[in-house]
C-alpha cells in the first residue's frame, strides 16, 4: 500500500519550501512594521459563521467548503477564508470595547473544494491583515500600500493593482435593481438566474466565457455611487499616487465574497494565466454585525502564498540553489565526531546556521555533503587535528584551507560572518 498527497494538494518540500517560508515573512513584514498584531485562529470553525459571514449565495459557500458533522453533532467547516475567524474572535475577545483600530495580521492554511489546477488548490496558504473599527479611506490605502511593499521586498516587478468602489448601504439598492434588471433579460442557466434574486453581483463574477459575453454592457457600479462613496473612493485614489502606488480602476472588479462594501482591490501578475490574480481585498464596514457583532466598520487583504511563489518563479526570481547553512562540519574518526558535535552546538548557539556529516561517511563523502549544503566554511576535524588541538576551516568557495587553534573556531568563524 502506498500514499500520496490527496488530489489538489501538494506538499512543500526543500528547496521551495524555503521560498514559501521567504514569501510569509516578506508579505507580512510591512504590517509588522506597521503595528499590526499576530492573530491565530482555528483551522476550523461553526459552520454558520461562514454561511452568514461570506454569504450563502457564494461559490465558496455552494460548493467549496469543507464541511462534516463533529462527534458532538455540531456542523464544522475547514476555514475557506481568513476575515470572518478574525472578525469573530474580535468579538468574542471584546476587542472593539478597547482602543480602535484594532491592527492584526495572520498566516495559515485554507481550504476549498474547487477544480485542482495550477494555481487552483484545495489546500492552500495565505498572509492576511485586517484593519478593524475604523471608517477612513487612510486605512484603505495603507493596507494596500502594504501589500505591495511585501511583494517589492520579494523582487516582484509584475504586480498590477485594480481597483474599484462597491458602494454603500445607501446607494448600492439602486444599482441592485438596474442590475436585476439588466440580469434578467440575459440567456442565463436556472442556478444563475436564482442568483440574480439573491445577489445579483456573484453572477458578475461568473468566470464562465459564455456568461461573460453577456456581460459587456452590464451597468457599472461606479455610475451608482452616491456622493460619499464617490469622495471616500477618491480619497483611497488620491492617497495611493500620493505614495506612488499605480493602480488600474476597474468597475466590473467584485471579488467572491457577500461582505465587500466601498473600497474593492485585487492584485494580479500576469505570468500566471488564467490564474492571474496574487491576492486581494477590500471594506467590509457589515460584517460584524452579520455575525452578531457590533458596528466595526474594516478593511482587510489575503495574499496568496502559493500564486506569489509561482509570480516569483514566472519573473525568474527563485534560485536553483540556495545555501541552507553557514558552516558543515566534517568529523573524520570516532573522538573528532565527538568534539565536532560540541562544537557544532556551540557555533549554533553563537547565532550561526551549522550541520555536520553524519552517518560515519568518509572524507569524500563528508565533502560530497559539505557541497551540496551550500554552506560557505567546511570545518574538519580528524583525530590527529586533535592531537595538535587544531581545526581545518575550508572556504567552499575559493578552496582555501587554514589550520586553527580549535579553542578560536567559534569566535573565528563567528567573525567571519560579522
Amino acid at each position: 500500500m502506498s500514499f500520496q498527497a490527496p488530489k489538489g494538494t501538494f506538499d512543500w518540500m526543500p528547496p521551495r519550501s524555503e521560498w514559501a517560508l521567504a514569501v510569509r515573512d516578506a508579505l507580512s513584514a510591512p504590517a509588522r512594521a506597521a503595528g499590526y498584531g499576530y492573530i491565530e485562529t482555528p483551522a476550523f470553525e461553526d459552520t454558520r459563521l461562514f454561511s452568514r459571514g461570506v454569504g450563502e449565495s457564494t461559490d465558496i459557500v455552494t460548493k467549496e467548503m469543507y464541511t462534516f458533522e463533529d462527534k458532538g453533532g455540531r456542523s464544522i467547516t475547514l476555514r475557506p477564508e481568513g476575515t470572518a475567524s478574525v472578525v469573530r474572535a474580535v468579538i468574542e475577545h471584546g476587542l472593539p470595547g478597547g482602543p480602535l483600530p484594532v491592527k492584526l495580521w495572520y498566516s495559515g492554511s485554507y481550504y476549498r473544494y474547487e477544480r485542482a489546477q495550477k494555481g487552483r488548490y484545495r489546500h492552500f496558504s495565505q498572509v492576511g491583515a485586517e484593519a478593524l473599527g475604523a471608517e477612513d479611506p487612510a486605512l484603505d490605502a495603507e493596507l494596500i500600500t502594504l501589500a505591495m511593499d511585501g511583494y517589492t521586498r520579494l523582487g516582484l516587478r509584475n504586480v498590477r493593482l485594480l481597483l474599484n468602489s462597491l458602494g454603500c448601504r445607501e446607494c448600492r439598492p439602486a444599482y441592485r435593481a438596474a442590475l436585476q434588471e439588466f440580469l434578467r433579460g440575459l440567456d442565463l442557466d436556472e442556478p444563475t438566474r436564482q442568483r440574480i434574486e439573491i445577489n445579483p453581483l456573484r453572477v458578475l463574477d461568473d468566470k464562465r466565457p459564455e456568461v461573460r459575453a453577456q456581460l459587456a454592457d452590464a451597468p457599472l457600479v461606479t455610475d451608482h455611487l452616491c456622493g460619499a462613496c464617490k469622495a471616500y473612493h477618491e480619497e483611497v485614489r488620491g492617497l495611493l499616487r500620493e505614495v506612488g502606488i499605480s493602480y488600474t480602476d476597474d468597475p466590473r472588479l467584485v471579488r467572491g465574497l457577500d461582505y465587500y462594501t466601498r473600497t474593492t482591490f485585487e492584485f494580479v501578475h500576469d505570468g500566471l494565466g488564467a490564474q492571474s490574480a496574487v491576492g486581494g481585498g477590500g471594506r467590509y464596514d457589515g460584517l460584524s454585525e452579520m455575525i452578531g457583532g457590533p458596528p466595526l466598520p474594516s478593511v482587510g487583504w489575503a495574499l496568496g502564498v502559493d500564486r506569489t511563489v509561482l509570480a516569483m518563479e514566472a519573473e525568474g526570481l527563485l534560485a536553483e540553489r540556495q545555501g541552507s547553512v553557514d558552516v558543515f562540519a566534517v568529523p573524520l574518526g570516532e573522538e573528532a565526531r565527538r568534539r565536532v558535535f560540541a562544537l557544532v552546538a556551540e557555533l549554533r548557539r553563537a547565532g550561526l546556521s551549522v550541520d555536520m556529516a553524519f552517518g560515519g561517511r568518509g572524507v569524500k563523502g563528508a565533502m560530497k555533503a559539505a557541497d551540496r549544503s551550500g554552506a560557505r566554511y567546511a570545518l574538519i576535524l580528524g583525530d590527529r587535528d586533535l592531537e595538535s588541538g587544531t581545526a581545518q576551516v575550508k572556504d567552499m568557495t575559493t578552496a582555501e584551507q587554514t589550520a586553527v587553534p580549535i579553542a578560536e573556531v567559534v569566535d573565528i568563524l563567528k567573525g567571519k560572518f560579522s
